[in-house]
């Protein structure tokens, strides 16, 4: 069958460009942001964060009690949707039944929306790894205006500065629009044409492209974790990483955060899982791929997470140290004498040493206007490690202590380069797939059709690169794809485990692979991921409803990020985002109903639907719309072919 992705590519191909995908996510959800969160967890309160706390071995823990229970079931029923099938999302929900076809729909439109934002991070890396090859750094020093420094970098620091002033210069609010941003709406527009190019050749030459942008980040990712270990404070980055905090497992947005990097990571619900999946041959293992991407998502985070920890490790022991001397002169200036610490070499001290003056001498000392701080270590890793700041300030400002900076940058943003274009052509061809398979007209047109959702997604994009435009960011990354994409998700897992048939499914995976798979899915799909899913959706909503959403702005005048209220408006768009995300499932349904009263049913049945079990009591089924001899039926209308265009070879 023809459609976006190349009817002619070479199916393992296919099968590698998909594992080569997922496998790259895992990567950026450590080391990019999603917004983000991202990629990369959500907070209603204050946008998508990814606190410190929140990535040490408590939330490891929990990552992989999600994956194991949630992420690891729900990826092989798509895999093994989408191969048995052998159609895009929509036509996967329409070949179970007419009234799911909504799900398919729901995936698109959560794809664009992630897409329209996703390629503003795109922009933004470009325009780092842009100004990466210039020495010294721009972000290294504060700009002086005459004799003096700014006063905004003086009052944050020099990266936090740039990021803020220099990149985006952003305004004080969301409600403060201000001019389009030019550099970094040429940075978009590069972005999307390098998306463009790769995706009208379709999956074929897409695949081609993913070995390297999957590939290449983990040997940056082994460059920088044998450059970080080398670095003082590594050891004690790492220890502070794998230090369990359980408390945090009482948060729900701690269980939020971590399903969504399992979603993300894997590729739920956006239908891209599908798409790259319906391309494998039916005899493919998909079982295996499920439990082989997923291990190797797992222990791939471990590894970005040891590359974060040992930068921000010695970054912190960085500023630490720099404190301990900027106490100790105040004290030697203000001439304190009996002093239980060697305040002429302050070099010399330990964070050890000056903790323990700290505790019993330095916290009660008064010097006029100066307050002496603790300097310490755990703090330090505390500071800067949220949302956009991770990538954009943290990294930015601890690779400026390296020796050969700017290699380092140019390498760690062509890093994050690669890593966002593989996820931008899963998240396209989760647009472009099922839209190209339903519709024959486009996929005539494929060329037309490609580049002409590019443009719509650059023009869409402009809103994101005005200088409020990173407050909109934040806002589609929050509301825009988490929630829509549980709400997808758990109209899948019923879809599939109660109105199809969870016995009836594992019959048809053991005839496309000919052996059996594991009866745990079952209970799997009916019971544990749907009950954690709805869990999850209720506490999320809850929190909305009674917990006013908040933003995290830059305040120009004091040179501090503070927290907003969003203004009624922002509540308006944001609670639209989601409701349009999730607007085609019961439309679906509604429209299924209507051509059923007006005759249009017998069509269905007539071209292959099978009415859906709302049992699994039939362990073997004589026929299901998904077994062998019904593949190649499907429903007759302006999204359907017969004959070869029913089915992909």
């Amino acid at each position: 069958m023809g459609g976006v992705l190349c009817a002619q590519c070479s199916a393992l191909g296919v099968q590698q460009g998909e594992v080569l995908r997922t496998e790259g996510g895992a990567v950026e959800l450590e080391v990019q942001p999603r917004r983000c969160s991202t990629r990369t967890g959500v907070d209603a309160s204050s946008g998508s964060r990814r606190e410190a706390q929140q990535l040490r071995g408590a939330f490891l823990l929990l990552y992989i009690v999600l994956m194991v229970l949630v992420g690891v079931p729900l990826f092989f029923l798509e895999l093994a949707a989408g191969q048995h099938i052998r159609q895009g999302s929509i036509g996967v929900w329409r070949h179970i039944s007419p009234k799911l076809v909504g799900i398919g729909y729901s995936s698109c439109v959560v794809c664009f929306f992630v897409a329209l934002y996703y390629n503003v991070i795109i922009g933004w890396s470009i325009f780092y790894l842009l100004n990466s090859f210039q020495s010294p750094l721009p972000w290294e020093k504060c700009p002086r205006e005459g004799n003096n420094t700014v006063a905004e970098c003086a009052a944050s620091s020099a990266t936090s500065y740039f990021w803020y002033r220099k990149a985006l210069d952003v305004t004080d609010s969301i409600s403060e629009t201000g001019q389009f941003n030019l550099v970094i709406t040429g940075c978009l527009a590069i972005a999307w044409v390098i998306v463009c190019l790769a995706m009208y050749k379709g999956i074929k030459s897409t695949g081609k492209v993913m070995y390297f942008s999957s590939v290449f980040p983990y040997v940056v990712l082994l460059c920088f974790l044998v450059r970080g270990l080398m670095l003082d404070g590594a050891s004690e980055g790492i220890m502070y990483m794998l230090y369990p905090k359980l408390e945090i497992w009482g948060n729900v947005q701690v269980w939020r955060q971590a399903a969504t990097q399992v979603f993300f990571a894997l590729g739920l619900g956006f239908g891209s899982v599908i798409a790259y999946s319906s391309y494998n041959p039916r005899s493919n293992n998909c079982h295996r791929d499920a439990i082989t991407v997923s291990s190797v998502n797992f222990f791939t985070s471990v590894l970005a997470s040891l590359v974060v920890f040992a930068v921000l490790g010695f970054r912190a022991k960085t500023f630490a140290k720099e404190c301990i001397i900027r106490n100790l002169k105040l004290v030697s200036e203000a001439g304190i004498t009996s002093l239980l610490i060697n305040v002429t070499e302050p070099n010399s001290v330990s964070l050890e040493t000056y903790a323990h003056w700290y505790e019993f001498q330095g916290k009660g000392l008064y010097i006029t206007d100066t307050n002496i701080t603790s300097c310490n270590l755990d703090d330090e890793m505390k500071k800067g490690v949220q949302g956009t700041g991770l990538a954009f300030i943290v990294f930015t400002e601890a690779m400026t202590l390296f020796p050969a900076s700017p290699f380092w940058s140019a390498l760690f943003f062509l890093m994050l380069l690669n890593l966002g274009l593989s996820t931008m052509f899963g998240t396209m061809a989760g647009i472009l797939t099922p839209l190209t398979d339903t519709f024959k007209t486009l996929r005539k047109r494929k060329l037309c059709f490609t580049a002409c959702s590019c443009a719509v997604g650059f023009l869409i994009g402009l809103l994101f690169t005005q200088r409020c435009g990173n407050y909109f960011v934040v806002m589609f990354d929050d509301y825009s794809a988490t929630l829509p994409l549980i709400i997808v998700v758990v109209f899948q897992t019923v879809s599939i485990a109660w109105v199809y048939g969870a016995d009836r499914f594992l019959e048809d995976i053991r005839q496309m692979l000919g052996r059996p798979v594991w009866g745990v899915y079952k209970y799997l799909w009916k019971y544990v991921c749907l009950s954690a899913m709805l869990g999850l959706l209720c506490a999320s909503l809850l929190r909305m409803c009674f917990s006013r959403p908040k933003y995290t702005a830059w305040n120009r005048e004091k040179a501090v990020e503070e927290e907003l209220e969003y203004p009624d408006w922002a509540l308006a768009v944001l609670s639209s985002l989601i409701v349009i995300a999730v607007l085609p499932v019961p439309l679906g349904y509604a429209y299924s109903v209507l051509q059923q009263r007006t005759g249009q049913s017998a069509l269905d049945t007539e071209a292959g639907y099978a009415p859906c079990s709302t049992t699994d009591t039939d362990p073997t089924p004589n026929s299901t719309p998904m077994a062998e001899e019904n593949f190649g039926l499907l429903a007759c209308g302006e999204g359907a072919e017969q004959g070869e265009e029913s089915t992909r070879v």
